[in-house]
C-alpha cells in the first residue's frame, strides 16, 4: 500500500503545480500575434508529464497485480495460439502484435500498452474538459478510477475512451464521438451502451419523456426477468453464469448520484435548463441512479453506470466553482475533498478482496508471474 499512498501524494501534490492559462496573444487590427509561452505553460506541462510518468509506470510494471491480471495473461497466450478467447477483437489484435514483434509472449508490454493509452485517455479528458483541474484530479484518484485501471484494465481503457468522447458529445460533434465510441468497443463490449446514453442524455428533455423514463422504471420492478433476457441476448457471454456478474444494490454509488444531483439543483437549477452541457451531467447522473435503483438484477450494472457517473468528477468541480458565496464554496470544496478522502480509505482497506487484488503491490522488477492455465496444465 505504501506504494499506492505515496504515488497519490506525489501526484495530487504535482497536480498544485498545475494552472491553466489563456493563450499568450495581441490583436494588431485583425490579427491575432501569438506572443510565446508563458512560464505557467512550461510548468504545466512538466507537471503533467510528470504525473502521466508515475501513473504510467506504476500500471506498467506490475506483475499479477488486479482482478483479471492472470486471467489476461491467458487469454493472451491463447488469442497468440489463435485459439478462442471470449476478449474483443481490439484486446486479441494488440497482444498479436506486440507478441509478434518481440518474438515471444511479452505480457507486460501489453499492460504498458492499455498503462500508457487509459492514463493518457483520463488525462486528456480532465485537462481539456474540467472547469477546476485540481478538484476533478483529486476525483480521480480518490474515488479510485486510476486504481481500478490496474483491476480491470479492458474496461477501464474504455472508460477513459468514453470520458474524453464527452467533449464531442457536447458539441454534438457526431462522426468523431461514434468514431472514439466504436474504437473503445473494439476493447469493451459495454461501450456500445454508450451509443445510446450518451445522446439521449445530450438531448433537450421533455415533460414526456420524464414520465416515460419513470414508467420504465417502474416496469423494471414487474418485468424483470424479461429485460433479463434482451439484456443476456445482446451480452450472450453472461448466459450461463448471469447470477455471477449480478451486482446487486450499489448503495454508495446511488448515493453519490443522490447528492451531485442535489448539489446541482441548489447551485444552478436553472443553467442546467439553459446549458447543454450541465444538462449533460445531470441527466447522466439521473440515468445513473435510476440504473443503480431499478437496473440492479442486470449483469454488471456497475460497469454501465460508471459511463454515465463518471462525469461526476467533471461536473462537481463545475458545482464548486458555480458557488458565488466564497464560504459556503471553500466549505464545499473542502467537504468534497474529505468525503472522497474517506472513499479511498474504505476502497483501500478492500483493495486485496477478490475483486480487486490491487494488493500486494509487485513489480516486474523484483518478482516473477506465477505459471498461468496453460502451463501448470487443465
Amino acid at each position: 500500500m505504501a506504494v499506492y499512498l505515496a504515488l497519490t501524494a506525489f501526484v495530487i501534490l504535482t497536480a498544485m503545480l498545475i494552472k491553466k492559462t489563456e493563450f499568450n496573444t495581441e490583436y494588431a487590427g485583425n490579427l491575432c500575434v501569438y506572443r510565446g509561452m508563458k512560464r505557467q505553460d512550461m510548468v504545466n506541462i512538466i507537471a503533467m508529464f510528470t504525473i502521466f510518468m508515475g501513473l504510467f509506470l506504476v500500471a506498467a510494471l506490475r506483475v499479477n497485480v488486479g482482478n483479471d491480471y492472470a486471467k489476461h495473461v491467458e487469454f493472451m497466450h491463447l488469442a497468440y495460439c489463435d485459439a478462442y478467447v471470449p476478449t474483443e477483437w481490439g484486446f486479441n489484435m494488440v497482444t498479436r502484435v506486440i507478441y509478434s514483434l518481440c518474438g515471444s509472449e511479452q505480457f507486460i508490454l501489453v499492460f504498458a500498452f492499455f498503462a500508457f493509452f487509459t492514463v493518457l485517455f483520463f488525462m486528456k479528458a480532465i485537462w481539456d474538459q474540467s472547469e477546476w483541474f485540481l478538484i476533478s484530479f483529486v476525483m480521480f484518484m480518490f474515488l479510485g478510477y486510476y486504481f481500478q485501471s490496474l483491476s480491470t484494465t479492458r474496461y477501464y481503457l474504455a472508460l477513459g475512451i468514453a470520458l474524453f468522447s464527452i467533449k464531442y458529445v457536447i458539441k454534438k460533434d457526431w462522426p468523431k464521438f461514434v468514431f472514439f465510441a466504436l474504437v473503445g468497443c473494439l476493447f469493451h463490449k459495454s461501450m456500445f451502451m454508450i451509443l445510446v446514453f450518451y445522446p439521449l442524455c445530450r438531448i433537450k428533455w421533455k415533460r414526456w419523456m420524464y414520465v416515460v423514463g419513470a414508467a420504465f422504471c417502474v416496469s423494471c420492478l414487474f418485468l424483470q426477468d424479461l429485460y433479463l433476457k434482451i439484456a443476456i441476448h445482446f451480452y450472450s457471454s453472461y448466459k450461463d453464469n448471469a447470477d455471477e456478474y449480478v451486482s446487486g444494490i450499489s448503495y454508495v454509488n446511488i448515493a453519490r448520484c443522490i447528492v451531485v444531483l442535489a448539489l446541482a439543483l441548489w447551485v444552478f437549477r436553472d443553467k442546467i435548463r439553459e446549458s447543454g452541457k450541465y444538462s449533460f451531467y445531470f441527466h447522466c447522473n439521473l440515468m445513473a441512479l435510476a440504473l443503480y435503483v431499478f437496473g440492479s438484477f442486470l449483469p454488471i450494472v456497475s460497469r454501465i453506470g460508471y459511463y454515465l457517473n463518471i462525469t461526476q468528477i467533471l461536473f462537481v468541480p463545475a458545482i464548486i466553482k458555480n458557488i458565488k458565496d466564497e464560504k459556503k464554496r471553500k466549505l464545499l470544496t473542502v467537504a468534497t475533498v474529505v468525503g472522497c478522502i474517506l472513499y479511498f480509505m474504505i476502497y483501500m482497506r478492500g483493495a486485496a478482496n477478490d475483486g480487486i487484488r490491487i494488493l500486494p503491490y509487485r513489480t516486474i522488477l523484483f518478482h516473477d508471474m506465477p505459471p498461468i492455465l496453460s502451463e501448470k496444465g487443465y
